[in-house]
């Protein structure tokens, strides 16, 4: 039986903890599996609920926190080395950034037989200085030389790793989407319509649009709000918009709401009905994406968004950034309209295009589901980890 060693950055909201959670519970049982992690962030909430529901009891190492701290990192990686001398694993997969360098670097130290690093997302621009970007591609191509199989999740990634960002060879990459359980956003779509929209006293005319993420800069509110009061003061519909979620930005995308005079409220102190509302963290997505009509992101950097796909499985059409692996998520003009980052008056058009036309947003409604249902399913995921495993293994 091969014994697999699943690390990832921490337990936080997110496609990378969906994903190690579905391949810790559902890779056949030929395979056993311990999944290990840090703790989520402060600002950030707990994805223990998803670990529950699944019956899987992760170790946590509190100290592999998403800043870099040597004492933290260090300690981090010790403990990952011990826990591999234990269990004795037949291949280390590593999920994302912080786990992928100290986790590999453990396996590698422990030789384990095979190691396989999946990158979720990547911070090769938008996120670090130039010279702190060049420090972590030397870093990841160092480990990507010593690496068994990196796994993209999208196919602009991989030309990203591979062509762009010279990370490893193209015949090194293998692309594997995102899988997620899906079917919970088709069931009682108008019940829980109504339980959020009467929660917020959404009326049945007005256009409820939702951004849902961390708030964090990567995600670049900035140009949602903007583009918002160009969209209020342009249509004669009646709108209201919801930012889900929480972080380290959170005050300062408050503070910009004020300065474009938006009228803003926040559920979580206490709910006014305005045109802009904060919710905080809402764990039952499901529910939020059935109240919404139209979900947006402004991101400048992204891997494979949850909240687009969750978004079409819950038959909501899209206005976003074109950026990272996005137009792999959501198809043009078929089930979302794209911009370029950063350009606002686009983005706004786009807004506007899907609140004035209900006859394209209804359309765009209808084609979401077909598009996600199949190739972002969980089962998926598991049948292409499994095929990478043997052939790993093989060798």
């Amino acid at each position: 039986m091969p014994k697999v060693l699943r690390i990832i950055n921490r337990f936080n909201l997110g496609g990378p903890t969906y994903n190690a959670a579905y391949l810790t519970k559902y890779l056949p049982e030929e395979y056993e599996t311990l999944l290990i992690g840090g703790d989520k962030e402060d600002t950030e909430d707990s994805s223990q609920h998803i670990l529950n529901e699944l019956g899987i009891n992760p170790i946590i190492i509190p100290e592999m926190r998403r800043a870099i701290r040597f004492g933290n990192d260090y300690a981090a990686y010790k403990k990952i080395k011990q826990i591999i001398e234990e269990f004795k694993p037949d291949i280390v997969h590593t999920h994302a950034s912080k786990a992928g360098t100290l986790g590999r670097m453990a396996a590698f130290s422990c030789k384990v037989p095979a190691v396989v690093h999946t990158f979720h997302g990547h911070v090769f621009h938008s996120y670090f200085s130039k010279t702190k970007t060049r420090i972590f591609k030397r870093i990841e191509k160092k480990l990507a030389e010593k690496s068994s199989a990196i796994v993209a999740i999208s196919n602009i990634q991989k030309q990203e790793l591979g062509s762009i960002h010279k990370i490893a060879d193209l015949d090194k990459i293998e692309v594997i989407p995102l899988g997620f359980d899906l079917d919970r956003f088709q069931q009682n779509l108008d019940k829980k319509r109504a339980v959020f929209r009467t929660e917020y006293q959404i009326e049945d005319d007005e256009i409820a649009i939702g951004i849902i993420g961390r708030l964090v800069p990567i995600k670049n509110h900035k140009l949602f709000l903007q583009a918002l009061k160009k969209v209020l003061g342009s249509t004669n519909k009646k709108v209201r918009a919801f930012i889900v979620g929480d972080g380290e930005s959170r005050d300062q995308i408050i503070s910009l709401a004020e300065e474009l005079e938006i009228q803003y409220s926040r559920s979580n102190l206490a709910f006014e009905k305005t045109p802009l509302t904060f919710t905080s963290w809402i764990k039952n997505i499901d529910v939020v994406n059935a109240g919404m009509d139209i979900i947006a992101l402004s991101s400048l950097n992204e891997g494979t968004p949850v909240s687009l796909i969750e978004a079409q499985a819950a038959n909501n059409p899209i206005v976003s950034t074109n950026v990272g692996g996005i137009e792999n998520v959501v198809i043009q003009n078929k089930t979302g309209l794209l911009s370029e980052m950063e350009d606002v008056e686009s983005y706004a058009e786009n807004l506007l295009e899907l609140i004035e036309n209900d006859s394209k947003r209804i359309a765009m409604q209808k084609e979401g589901w077909n598009h996600v249902k199949d190739q972002f399913s969980y089962n998926r995921l598991v049948s292409d980890v499994d095929k990478l495993y043997k052939k790993i293994l093989n060798k």
